[in-house]
């Protein structure tokens, strides 16, 4: 398993791919709203990322055909916007984007009420983003990948949720998948010990009901008793300092992953 180890200058130019995403995402959240359609937010996308440097990392890869992943309800990952598919109130959906820039990716996701949500999915929403502050609080020098797994599953758990795992998390630099993989589970310390400049992204998976997962298709991952779902991801560099999530745009206030 070859590991890459990132200099700080390379993180440097991670984090500048990270902060277009966290630009568009930002936007997107924005944006969401009853009556708009997952296609619509894909145009947008492609709006916010038209004419300068850089390239959508989904679009093609392995034959995916579009800039975003916009999962509803359900829906785990690799839902394809569709202009048929107008979300509704009540409803949530992730958004998941990705960007090349200068030769580096970065990578994250959200999960979004449409209009007000019932206080169910509220805390799915909730539970499965303070996950992800949970294991982003293990990527210290020092720590294993099952620490960071643990974090995310004994939280999840705790809730009475499940997490998904047939997908997990990655390595990512020059490659949008690499080395290591970084699944939702796991015990604490065992797995790969964690190194400086070590780049993962860290994407907690969590359905309310059982952790079974079907296919639609050819992407479409969907929960197998049809409960809902929620999916929150950032990039995160391990660093001496303690964890910097590259898809912000401060170092500082890491532990704010939603505005």
């Amino acid at each position: 398993m070859a590991i890459h180890l990132r200099s700080a200058e390379e993180l440097q130019k991670m984090h500048r791919s990270g902060l277009v995403v966290h630009e568009v995402l930002t936007a997107l959240r924005a944006a969401v709203e009853p009556g708009i359609t997952t296609m619509d937010l894909e145009k947008l996308a492609e709006e916010k990322i038209a004419g300068r440097p850089g390239k959508a990392a989904f679009k093609g890869y392995k034959g995916y055909p579009c800039v975003l992943c916009t999962s509803v309800n359900s829906e785990i990952v690799h839902g394809i916007p569709s202009p048929k598919r107008k979300l509704r109130e009540g409803e949530v959906v992730s958004i998941d984007f990705g960007i090349e820039l200068d030769g580096y990716y970065a990578d994250s996701a959200v999960t979004v009420p449409v209009g007000k949500i019932s206080p169910e999915l509220q805390k799915l929403l909730d539970v499965t983003r303070e996950s992800l502050d949970r294991a982003i609080d293990k990527m210290r020098p020092g720590n294993r990948l099952g620490d960071v797994g643990y974090a995310v599953q004994s939280w999840v758990e705790q809730h009475g949720y499940s997490v998904v795992r047939e997908f997990v998390g990655h390595g990512i630099g020059t490659k949008m998948h690499d080395e290591p993989n970084l699944p939702n589970y796991g015990e604490a310390g065992r797995g790969a010990r964690l190194q400086e400049g070590m780049v993962i992204a860290v994407e907690p998976m969590v359905n309310a009901g059982g952790p079974e997962v079907r296919m639609r298709g050819e992407w479409v991952a969907e929960t197998a008793d049809g409960s809902p779902s929620a999916h929150f991801e950032h990039t995160v560099a391990i660093t001496a300092d303690g964890p910097w999530i590259l898809t912000r745009p401060k170092r500082d206030d890491w532990t704010v992953l939603v505005e």
